[in-house]
């Protein structure tokens, strides 16, 4: 897995697979992108600063073993 994160637009990208890229789909602030056979490749995190200051934040509070949705 590589990450990287892209100051000026604040997305932070996380590439899972070196497959090429077939197509994307956006959901919420989260853009997916799927190879051919629908395995995700790369995913990007709009407003990643928001979206981390909310993860730390949650996680925080969290107990052991549960979820909590952000």
């Amino acid at each position: 897995m590589r990450i990287g994160y892209d100051r000026k637009k604040d997305i932070l990208l996380l590439e899972v697979s070196r497959k090429p890229v077939d197509h994307a789909e956006e959901m919420g602030q989260f853009i997916i992108h799927f190879s051919k056979q629908n395995h995700p490749v790369l995913i990007e995190v709009m407003d990643a600063s928001d979206f981390i200051s909310a993860a730390t934040k949650v996680t925080a509070r969290a107990k052991a073993e549960e979820l909590i949705p952000l």
